[in-house]
């Protein structure tokens, strides 16, 4: 029975927690025309679906949170639900498409069926046309999400056994099934135990890893500065693209012996500092803490999440550029240094040796509660370093998307795709500034780094 891990199953346990969240990732791939006759990208995407049993399978829960939930057959399974083609409004320029992916992903997904969906988008200046795939947080992080959308778009099928989704047990055997889980946690915990102690000097030195990244966590309990950079948020959703290119960033990584996570992160870093000002709040050195997500995949084979955290202050307070970017890199750093990523892993580990339903009521519990700890969200995913082509359709640019919940009114995803590098911010509507601004400010702070950078060559 193949179980939602703890880390998946949050997902789910934070959107019923919070009626105005709706946590689906998702990327839009602009492609050059024209656009397809209707039903040949449905039937490309079915004809590859047998590779992936999650594009069949629903969640199932158990009663009373005994377990947590399985993935089934959905016996309705009917493709066709799943893909959608919609224009773009008139006049097609990008700000109307990020208006209408905004719509779009502000929309839940069904947990009846299966947690994913396609949206063509005819329509777009130029006699492009664009492919927003959708699908929920609970069945992939960004990286495996980019490896799935790789393989949708790529023009061979790849050379994998298609495997049989699970059929639906039904209610009884799902909680036999819980109650065994729940009589052989002990066993399971001792016999992680045991491993450890057959290896003392492995297990020294991840003790003393993790006791080093819970006091770096602890940091994080402590309050931000109160802003209006978070608070509640509402259903409607802002979207917006702010790009640069690989080359540009390995300038400004260079001239300041950086790396190109501290130059995405010290551009965000700019713009929340220009948003604060604008509305005349004093950017302070702890208005804004970000959660930065930590791939600690293995393989890109399985669909899940796979992922621990840091949480770094971001030196809203700096007002010089180079000053930011270099404060950005050293508080990365240290925190890199300090395990605080290992010890947030270890920390989703232990969830696998604890009961579920205290898991599921508290993360329910929290999602509706006030947190002032974590102000955004940052996320920079590599992406496909070669051309992607979709019936014949080279894919020009890819945007990304992240949801934002639980008070957090911003986040920004990042994503590389050749040379080019796009930034996709989400914000809560209600509470954002005019349409455009946050994009418009990154970009602005890359574009200082960048002459800073060509400035300082000898």
């Amino acid at each position: 029975m193949d179980r939602l891990s703890p880390l998946d199953a949050a997902f789910l346990e934070l959107e019923d927690g919070d009626s105005d969240a709706t946590l689906s990732i998702a990327s839009v791939a602009i492609l050059e025309g024209p656009v397809p006759p209707k039903g040949d990208f449905a039937e490309l995407i079915t004809s590859k679906s047998p590779l992936v049993p999650r594009y069949r399978q629903k969640v199932h829960r158990v009663p009373l949170d005994l377990g947590p939930p399985v993935w089934v057959d959905d016996d309705r399974f009917d493709a066709s639900r799943h893909f959608h083609r919609v224009s773009v409004p008139v006049p097609g320029d990008e700000n109307a498409l990020c208006e209408l992916v905004a719509l779009l992903m502000a929309e839940r997904l069904d947990r009846d069926h299966p947690l994913w969906e396609f949206w063509v988008i005819e329509g777009l200046a130029g006699g492009r046309w664009a492919v927003l795939s959708k699908l929920h947080h609970c069945l992939a992080d960004g990286v495996a999400g980019n490896a799935l959308l790789q393989l949708m778009f790529s023009a061979e099928t790849p050379a994998k056994t298609a495997t049989e989704p699970e059929r639906d047990p039904g209610t009884a055997a799902l909680l036999l099934d819980a109650a065994r889980g729940l009589v052989s946690l002990p066993v399971d915990l001792l016999r992680s135990v045991g491993g450890l102690v057959l290896s003392p000097n492995r297990t020294a030195r991840l003790m003393a890893d993790t006791a080093e990244g819970l006091t770096a966590l602890a940091a994080a309990l402590i309050p931000t500065a109160k802003s209006s950079l978070s608070g509640p948020i509402g259903p409607g959703r802002r979207y917006e693209v702010a790009r640069t290119s690989l080359a540009e960033i390995g300038e400004i990584r260079a001239a300041f012996d950086v790396t190109m996570n501290d130059v995405v992160l010290a551009s965000i870093t700019s713009a929340f500092r220009d948003v604060l000002l604008r509305r005349g709040e004093k950017p302070l050195p702890d208005s804004v803490r970000t959660l930065v997500p930590v791939s600690v995949r293995g393989d890109l084979e399985t669909l899940d999440n796979r992922v621990s955290l840091m949480l770094p202050l971001l030196p809203v307070d700096i007002p010089d550029p180079a000053g930011r970017l270099l404060a950005v890199h050293r508080r990365l750093a240290d925190l890199k240094a300090t395990k605080e990523a290992e010890a947030g892993a270890a920390l989703t580990e232990a969830g696998e040796h604890t009961p579920f339903a205290p898991i599921a009521w508290a993360i329910r519990l929290a999602a509706g509660l006030p947190q002032h700890n974590v102000v955004t969200v940052t996320t920079n995913v590599p992406g496909p370093a070669e051309p992607l082509h979709l019936l014949g359709r080279e894919v020009l640019e890819l945007y990304p998307y992240v949801p934002i919940a639980m008070r957090l009114r911003s986040g920004v995803a990042i994503l590389s795709y050749q040379d080019k590098v796009t930034f996709g911010v989400t914000l809560d509507f209600a509470s954002s500034p005019e349409s455009g601004f946050f994009a418009k400010a990154i970009e602005h702070d890359l574009e200082a780094l960048l002459r800073l950078a060509r400035e300082s060559r000898p």
